[in-house]
């Protein structure tokens, strides 16, 4: 076990983790996580059946002497979001996370720290394995690729499953206890774009945006944190106005559809003897952005310089493709829309700008919209929709996934707060989250199943500033166990 983690409480839960990060776990890239909690279940003999999508449910049988309790369900997923700063050279796809313990915290070394979900699973793991923790039939529910649209519980075979219990573990709030949660849509668009060579006279420039705290495009959208592309969008465009007619040769921001893009760099080619007027511009951009968003990003950078000229510098898109993209950037929603008008403090309906890419032949975009109330989700889908047909690009969908609506009078959100007071002496707060989660989903596919969804404080998930708290985390899995004493 990394030494870093082998001192911590509770220790089975930690040794998992300490197994889940050296595995790397991409979505859509599950294949050795799923082999290594098969490995586990195998060692320990316990059954495991897989569906066509790759999720799978292991068998846990009862303690002795509480076989006739009802099967409770442990749900979490396999795969993580793979994000890092630019500067950090690392490879999801055969490289595990290197974690270091500061403080009260686990954190990650420039890349996020797969905590979302990796905690959920250990936790299910350890439950499994620790010998004081009294439970009744258990099913650890491992889907598969949720990060990228839920999809292992969309596909999910539901006669794996025979518990009505659902605990999903995948709530990153210390002291919560989750009832509901938004749906999900996100647009995928491309927009063909011509170029044409580089006029003579300029000079090809790079201009970064860096050191944005981004984070999970659900639960951090409420913060009003800066999006690195609409940053970048807005320097550019200051230029232009400014009469510095720069041409754009690539513009790339972002990365993942649910989160909000922390980098963006843009390379132009700018007249030689306007560079200095364009760093003049950016420098007045950053004052504007530190008064605007210095709260929230104290850390953001932005920065210019000149590059190597060479020939793919000089291939730069033509003044209409270049006017077309920052205009639609412009236009384009990002934040949050609208507020619960049922649940005070609850974001109803947001959008995400999450990318834009350069292609050979054209550019592409994505963005996600996120509501708690499924017409309003369709109509952000719709207005998005709307910037970039009006901009000539085509759209695709993936499909939406539901939204998880509250049932304050659920048997099992009683018994959770229940065990939560007399362990801790408080009520947890009963919230709904602007965020998927896959009880929605799970719900559909098992007619009278009854969820709540909690976990330990985890912060900026989606992003290399992603932290887990250790004190929290054993909290957490001290309440699960006590719940699971309680059911049994």
């Amino acid at each position: 076990m990394s030494s870093q983690l082998h001192d911590l409480e509770p220790r089975h839960l930690w040794r998992h983790f300490d197994g889940i990060r050296r595995i790397p776990r991409p979505s859509k890239h599950e294949q050795r996580i799923s082999e290594h909690v098969e490995g586990w279940a195998a060692e320990r003999g316990f059954e495991v059946r897989k569906d066509a999508a790759g999720s799978m449910v292991i068998r846990v049988p009862a303690t002795p002497g509480h076989e006739a309790a009802e099967t409770v369900v442990l749900q979490g997923h396999l795969d993580m979001v793979c994000e890092k700063n630019a500067d950090v050279e690392h490879d999801f796809m055969t490289q595990g996370i290197e974690v270091e313990v500061v403080g009260d915290w686990v954190k990650a070394r420039g890349t996020t720290l797969g905590a979302d979900n990796g905690i959920g699973l250990a936790a299910a793991m350890a439950l499994a394995d620790d010998p004081d923790v009294v439970h009744g039939p258990l099913e650890i529910l491992a889907t598969v690729d949720e990060e990228t649209g839920l999809t292992g519980a969309k596909q999910l075979d539901p006669s794996l499953v025979s518990g009505k219990i659902l605990l999903n573990l995948d709530t990153e709030e210390d002291g919560a206890v989750y009832i509901g949660c938004a749906g999900g849509a996100d647009c995928d668009a491309f927009l063909p774009a011509s170029r044409r060579r580089a006029l003579l006279g300029s000079v090809p420039v790079k201009l970064a945006v860096r050191g944005l705290r981004g984070g999970h495009s659900g639960l951090n959208i409420i913060e009003n944190r800066a999006n690195a592309i609409k940053l970048a969008t807005r320097v550019l465009q200051e230029a232009l106005y400014a009469n510095v007619d720069l041409d754009l040769v690539t513009i790339d921001g972002g990365s993942k559809h649910n989160a909000i893009p922390r980098e963006c760099f843009a390379l132009c080619r700018v007249d030689k003897g306007l560079v200095d007027r364009f760093r003049e511009i950016v420098r007045s951009c950053v004052a504007d952005f530190r008064e605007e968003f210095g709260a929230t990003d104290p850390d953001l950078e932005v920065s210019v310089e000149e590059v190597d000229d060479d020939e793919a510098t000089r291939q730069v898109l033509n003044v209409h493709a270049r006017d077309t993209i920052l205009r639609l950037l412009d236009a384009l929603p990002h934040g949050v829309l609208s507020m619960s008008r049922d649940v005070p403090g609850l974001v109803e309906t947001s959008s995400n700008l999450a990318v834009v890419e350069t292609r050979e032949n054209g550019l592409r975009f994505v963005t996600s919209q996120r509501s708690s109330v499924m017409p309003a989700l369709f109509a952000a889908r719709r207005s998005v929709t709307s910037c970039f047909r009006q901009a000539g690009a085509a759209v695709s969908y993936e499909e939406p996934y539901p939204g998880w609506k509250p049932n304050p009078a659920s048997p099992i959100l009683a018994r959770t707060v229940a065990v939560y007071e007399r362990l801790f002496g408080a009520k947890p707060e009963i919230k709904a989250i602007h965020a998927g989660l896959e009880c929605g989903l799970l719900l559909e596919k098992v007619p009278g199943m009854d969820a709540v969804s909690i976990g330990p404080q985890i912060e900026n998930a989606h992003s290399p500033d992603e932290k887990v708290q250790i004190s929290s985390t054993a909290k957490f899995y001290r309440h699960v166990g006590a719940l699971l004493a309680d059911l049994a």
